[in-house]
């Protein structure tokens, strides 16, 4: 009996070492056919790397997205696009930190765009200034920051909303506005902004983070560290509903560091022309 009990406190510790040391930074490569409806000939075959939730701050450290830099740098990548939260707001240390590790910003073809996501709109996701100054450091490095806006790349619009905690995300702005009526492309950090009335007749991909997909996968338990109402929305490909899908990225950081059985990702998502009928609506990730 002591010699099982002496077992199973040593695999607990085990495990637990893993789960805090060696996932969180253990990161997987995953790969995605992500099919537009009249995607320009320019871009057939385009490689777009998505990166989220890089969480730089006190728990994630600049030498690691440094390394997750210059990794998709080495991709030589198409389009890069980081989904929200670049930062752990804590103070003004976090903009040092920031631009510092935006100098190895991965290069890319056709540029690199950005949103913002909850954690760089401050505490309780409600300073302006802050999330006007995470913005900046991304733009002064080259990002185009999409804030309810989009931008044309080689005729794919690719549009971004701003944060739905922060209260700031109008898919209304971008249907307003035109952005999303000839091919497209969405950026938002929370997927459950896709369940909110606005979104008109959107029929293409969104990419998403904020969930790190749980961070915890116990073998046939739901993932403890959900932060959205629509369970479903995990991890990556995911059916929304009319004509609409959503890639969710696992992301690269953490607030909380642990990971069980669920990696920190790059994505790399290699854009055809058509429309993907491919059921996806399980929710569950394919990996390459």
């Amino acid at each position: 009996m002591q010699v099982g009990a002496g077992a199973m406190a040593g695999s607990a510790i085990s495990t637990g070492l893993y789960a805090w040391r060696m996932e969180p930074r253990w990161i997987e490569r995953t790969e995605h056919m992500m099919a537009i409806a009249g995607l320009p000939p320019a871009l057939h075959g385009a490689i777009l790397v998505q990166l989220s939730d890089l969480h730089l701050g006190p728990n994630v450290e600049e030498e690691y997205i440094r390394h997750v830099f210059r990794v998709v740098d080495g991709m030589r990548p198409d389009l890069v696009a980081v989904t929200g939260d670049w930062v752990t707001w804590r103070g003004g240390e976090q903009l040092r930190m920031l631009r510092r590790v935006l100098m190895d910003l991965p290069r890319a073809r056709f540029g690199v765009v950005g949103i913002l996501g909850n954690h760089d709109w401050g505490v309780g996701w409600r300073e302006s200034h802050v999330a006007d100054a995470v913005a900046r450091e991304a733009e002064i490095a080259g990002v185009a920051m999409l804030r309810n806006t989009a931008i044309d790349i080689r005729g794919l619009a690719i549009a971004g909303t701003d944060d739905l905690w922060a209260r700031h995300c109008s898919p209304q702005r971008l249907v307003a506005d035109g952005a999303l009526r000839g091919p497209s492309l969405v950026l938002c950090h929370n997927p459950d902004a896709l369940d909110q009335a606005g979104w008109g007749d959107f029929k293409g991909w969104t990419l998403s983070g904020h969930t790190h997909g749980g961070q915890v996968h116990a073998p046939f338990l739901p993932p403890p560290l959900l932060p959205v109402k629509n369970r479903r929305y995990t991890q990556g490909p995911i059916a929304v509903g009319d004509g609409r899908r959503v890639y969710i990225s696992r992301g690269i950081g953490h607030t909380l560091r642990v990971r069980f059985l669920v990696r920190p990702e790059i994505t790399v998502h290699r854009l055809v022309p058509g429309d993907d009928m491919r059921p996806v609506a399980d929710g569950r990730a394919r990996r390459a």
